[in-house]
């Protein structure tokens, strides 16, 4: 039997690879967890990584090579043209890996990761921290084919992250939770965007159009002044909006009882929800698929179909841009 079909039943030996904005709290979490022993923190940056590694008094390493034969599972949080050599370095040792997302710069890199974790019997998690968002979570008990959706997602600008375009960046994200929801395959898609600060597309907005006849349109924008995640659904009985930021879902559906309803026949719910750490959630679903051998919450093909998503949606920006 290959040796990762068997369950974990000691602590789990976790490594952290990358210590930008992300990885530090990658640490961090699994520093608290019972089940978890963190026993290294890599970055390129000795120093930095030494800086995050004396908080938990585990080992520093300037080499991801150095602990592929001491782990079980790893973070992987690199800049973002990294995500390959690095994962894929760890699943050729048998090591479980959380790659942050996007998954990688190409399908064909997540295609040869998925076909290596497969023939090993490995895990594959993407970093989609959203579908651990207790908005995105209650959601699936009131999204019933979406006809119509908008989404925005506008950030202040921020220097990470800027190693790729706001549709890898930010956009990605509503593009996995859409394709989640809609569960249908992308018929068109009509996109625009341009770089303003960075060297990358900074502020994109794309139609998507699927083959079910729902429609999406996305925005994404890392140079706004202000910071925003919404997102509106509109389905055959309901019209639901979503606050990510604050964790708010407003329900308007049909109803006869409520007659003093501010839109005649439609009642209006609201639902507050106490804000989690998605972070911690989404590791603890990780180690927690590790150490049961069980599929993860999102695994590389959904990581890959949110990707190829993406991809499509920066060929269009970049055919249409150089025209000009």
């Amino acid at each position: 039997m290959n040796k990762k079909m068997k369950k974990h039943k000691k602590k789990l030996r976790v490594g952290v690879v990358g210590t930008g904005y992300l990885g530090k709290f990658h640490a961090e979490k699994y520093a608290r967890m019972d089940d978890v022993d963190l026993v290294g923190i890599v970055d390129i940056n000795k120093s930095q990584a030494e800086k995050i590694a004396k908080k938990y008094s585990v080992k520093a390493y300037a080499n991801h090579k150095d602990i592929l034969d001491k782990v079980d599972a790893a973070s992987i949080v690199v800049p973002t043209p990294a995500h390959y050599k690095v994962s894929l370095d760890f699943l050729k040792h048998d090591v479980d890996v959380l790659i942050e997302k996007p998954m990688t710069t190409t399908l064909e890199e997540a295609d040869k990761l998925i076909r290596l974790a497969v023939a090993r019997g490995l895990i594959i998690q993407v970093g989609h921290l959203e579908r651990f968002n207790p908005a995105v979570i209650a959601l699936r008990d009131y999204v019933k084919k979406p006809m119509f959706i908008e989404s925005h997602r506008l950030s202040t600008y921020k220097e990470r992250a800027t190693d790729v375009s706001v549709v890898l960046d930010l956009m990605i994200h509503d593009i996995d939770i859409i394709s989640n929801f809609v569960r249908s395959k992308i018929k068109s898609i009509h996109a625009a965007g341009i770089p303003v600060i960075s060297g990358h597309v900074d502020i994109a907005n794309a139609r998507l159009e699927f083959e079910n006849g729902c429609v999406a349109n996305v925005t994404a924008s890392r140079i706004s002044t202000r910071d925003e995640r919404k997102i509106r659904l509109f389905q055959r009985d309901a019209y639901i909006s979503v606050d990510f930021a604050n964790h708010e879902i407003t329900i308007v559906k049909q109803s006869d009882k409520d007659e003093s309803s501010i839109i005649p026949g439609m009642g209006i719910n609201q639902l507050c929800f106490t804000k989690t750490d998605a972070l911690d959630d989404e590791l603890k679903s990780f180690v927690k698929a590790v150490k049961k051998r069980e599929s993860p919450e999102v695994t590389g093909k959904v990581g890959r179909d949110a990707l190829k998503i993406a991809l499509s949606i920066m060929a269009q920006i970049t055919d249409t841009t150089s025209r000009y």
